[in-house]
């Protein structure tokens, strides 16, 4: 038996099964595919889009060994980028409500990445203008 290595976790990213959905349509009706995103490493959609954004700024200079990234985020945006800065060796820092899980805490700070609280009551809009 053969076993595929790979030589880091973003190589997951992407590449996500298809999954028929057979009781959403009657027979003779379209065929509906749903995309299982929650694959992905990260267990989102949101990893294929931070990894083609960090590929693409390392592929324009923006980003070089040591770069910080900063970024506004209460969602699989941060995970996401967590996770391809833990890998590639970006500091990354996120801004967010306080408001978030403690869950969502733990695994943010266990991919590395710093959090940077703001007040619950300004939202997202408190967490933009932070970073």
């Amino acid at each position: 038996m053969t076993v595929q290595a790979h030589k880091e976790i973003t190589e997951l990213i992407g590449g996500t099964p298809l999954v028929r959905l057979n009781r959403l349509s009657p027979d003779g009706a379209a065929t509906i595919y749903a995309k299982v995103e929650s694959f992905n490493p990260g267990g989102s959609v949101k990893d294929r889009i931070c990894l083609n954004m960090i590929n693409e700024a390392e592929r324009q200079g923006r980003l070089k060994p040591g770069s910080t990234i900063v970024e506004p985020t209460s969602g699989n945006t941060g995970i996401g980028l967590a996770l391809v800065c833990a890998v590639r060796g970006y500091k990354l820092i996120l801004v967010m409500p306080e408001s978030m899980s403690m869950e969502r805490a733990s695994l943010l700070s266990s991919y590395g990445a710093q959090l940077v609280l703001t007040a619950a009551w300004e939202g997202m809009k408190g967490s933009i203008k932070e970073a």
